[in-house]
């Protein structure tokens, strides 16, 4: 049995983005999103989901990049002098992933702050009348054990009892695909020495009795998850429950303004989630889609 989870990332960032993720979801294959509860469009994409009844909604835990909810945050925060920002007394995450990824391997981010503010953002959500069926989080930064553990527990103190599982195991590749994409190589080098963290990340999973799949899907074709794209990874889709990640939006002046490398590359994605070509393959291969809100304990 082959089941698939179809989740949008960014659900908040901007207008734009809320209006292609109601769009994939009205009109295509998406079954799932994750929203920021610190995004500009938030309010927006509350109010959409109230018309969204087949879209279920996690939340999109934000770490990295933009500002924090929390008040009083220091090791989660940039610390430079020079940041503009700080000088009017105005908290802003770091915006580098390999500086949280040195400080989250050597403990030096406090769990407490992390475990704080990602409760902070679920409740946030959870106030707004959504019902939150996962976490997972922004830039995959659960991915470290020392973030996850406080990830999970802050989901648990809200009723969440599901995660993401952020690593793409090899099977899943579709290899001629990415052979086929030179430009993908580095990343998907990069993906693959996450690997070193699978293991922890299901031992923490199973410990805190959390829910999640085999796997994520579409993190190395972040970026290039077009037609052609989505055909192969459908095409290689193993057994199991999977998910795959997608991040459809509109690139207008609100994204582009947004600080998102990925801009063009949303409507791509748009075009392939509602594309009858996607449907008739889903059914095809008899895929059963479904969201976080269908996972079960065996």
């Amino acid at each position: 049995m082959r089941r698939l989870i179809i989740n949008a990332d960014d659900f908040g960032l901007t207008s734009g983005v809320n209006r292609a993720i109601a769009e994939a979801s009205r009109s295509g294959v998406l079954t799932s999103a994750t929203i920021m509860a610190n995004s500009r469009a938030f309010d927006e994409a509350v109010m959409l989901t109230q018309s969204l009844p087949a879209l279920k909604t996690g939340c999109h835990v934000v770490l990295i990049d933009g500002e924090p909810i929390s008040d009083d945050l220091v090791s989660l925060t940039s610390q430079s002098p020079t940041n503009p920002d700080l000088a009017n007394n105005a908290q802003r995450f770091r915006s580098s992933l390999k500086e949280f990824a040195v400080a989250a391997v050597r403990k030096k981010i406090s769990a407490d702050e992390i475990q704080r503010e990602a409760e902070v953002q679920i409740r946030k959500i959870q106030a707004s009348g959504i019902t939150v069926t996962h976490v997972d989080t922004h830039k995959h930064t659960h991915m470290f054990p020392h973030v996850l553990r406080s990830v999970l527990r802050a989901a648990k103190a809200c009723g969440v009892h599901a995660v993401r599982n952020p690593f793409e195991p090899l099977r899943s590749w579709p290899v001629g695909a990415m052979l086929g994409a030179p430009s993908l190589w580095v990343r998907a080098a990069d993906v693959a020495t996450l690997w070193m963290f699978a293991a922890s990340f299901r031992k923490a999973v199973q410990e805190e009795d959390m829910l999640t799949t085999d796997g994520t899907l579409g993190i190395a074709a972040t970026g290039v998850l077009d037609q052609k794209m989505s055909t192969a990874i459908l095409n290689a889709l193993p057994e199991g429950t999977w998910e795959l990640v997608c991040h459809p939006g509109y690139s207008d002046a609100d994204l582009q303004s947004a600080g998102t490398r990925l801009l063009k590359s949303r409507e791509v994605e748009l075009d392939a989630l509602t594309s009858p070509e996607t449907r008739s393959l889903i059914s095809r291969r008899g895929i059963d889609l479904i969201s976080y809100a269908d996972l079960r304990r065996d």
